[in-house]
């Protein structure tokens, strides 16, 4: 059986895992590195599947365990995300945006997270040989919570850790050194084309500045495609042309607080990035806004007021 099928354009990060299955060679740290929404989640439950799969005699056995591996309610599985805080509660992005909640700063993997894992690994696992726990974002700990889990890599018992990061900079150098590194490469347009297809988005291949955006990441087509659904037409097509004057920038500043919260006003900036690039290459614009847009983020990531933030960048590329 192959369990990697559905993994589109990653032939090496396959070959590489199905090898340490195989071979009973599994490392007690992982760390999947590539662009967001390539499959490197999707490598990771393909991975298990096959490991938790790896000695089953029968047919039914193999479907049962890849149905809760899919569903994230193997007892030998932990899968984390990172969360949102809402009065002391900690809620998934999915939870999060059922809920209505406004959200202030992009979600995070915390240190009592961190600490669930511990208490995860320390009974021994029920039906397998070794318990595996994922980390989705990995990137999104905070030192105190990175510094737990290192603890835990350096003894991680009859478990496997699996960490998944955009790049190998995002991660402190000590949990680098304690994982075996699986890189994932962006999709050529022929594979970016059979993803979205069987995906259900063939709809995204018609759209140029969607596949710009996302640069042989159909996860990341997918992202923005919907991103762009939640956007009301009207602020669309008024942000991607430059104010023409302070008025109108501040106006304009007014309804992206609104109407946004901080989390889609982050993906604003990429795309907004992207389109006053193509106009700046196509000589629309005389000088390229990209750098005021850079300095918005850091502000916002920062916690800055944003509806000075937006104010302030928005009269400064109107004057540029």
């Amino acid at each position: 059986m192959d369990y990697f099928t559905s993994l589109i354009g990653q032939e090496r990060a396959v070959e590489l895992l199905t090898q340490a299955v195989e071979r009973n060679r599994i490392a007690p740290g992982y760390l999947f590195i590539g662009s967001n929404g390539i499959g490197k989640s999707l490598a990771a439950q393909c991975f298990i599947e096959l490991l938790f799969s790896a000695n089953l005699p029968e047919t039914r056995l193999i479907a049962s365990v890849q149905n809760r591996v899919r569903q994230r309610n193997h007892p030998d599985l932990l899968w984390v995300e990172p969360t949102y805080m809402n009065q002391g509660k900690r809620l998934s992005p999915k939870e999060a945006e059922e809920a209505g909640l406004k959200r202030k700063a992009p979600p995070q993997i915390r240190l009592e997270q961190v600490r669930e894992i511990g208490e995860f690994l320390s009974r021994p696992p029920l039906e397998t040989a070794r318990s595996v726990v994922v980390l989705e974002q990995a990137e999104t700990m905070g030192e105190g919570a990175a510094n737990g889990l290192l603890k835990t890599l350096e003894e991680p018992g009859k478990a496997a850790l699996v960490l998944i990061a955009p790049t190998v900079e995002a991660l402190l150098p000590t949990l680098i050194s304690r994982c075996q590194k699986i890189q994932f490469s962006r999709l050529n347009p022929q594979a970016m084309a059979q993803v979205l297809q069987q995906a259900g988005f063939a709809e995204i291949l018609s759209h140029p500045e969607v596949l710009g955006m996302a640069q042989g990441s159909p996860g990341e087509a997918i992202s923005i495609w919907q991103q762009l659904q939640s956007i009301p037409d009207d602020l669309l097509q008024k942000v991607k042309q430059l104010p023409q004057n302070l008025r109108s920038a501040l106006e304009l500043a007014k309804e992206i607080d609104k109407t946004l919260d901080t989390e889609s006003q982050l993906w604003l900036i990429d795309y907004l990035q992207h389109c006053y690039w193509q106009q700046f290459l196509a000589g629309g614009i005389s000088r390229s806004p990209l750098e005021p847009l850079e300095k918005a983020r850091q502000y916002l990531l920062n916690y800055v007021q944003p509806r000075l933030v937006w104010e302030c960048t928005l009269m400064g590329i109107c004057q540029a």
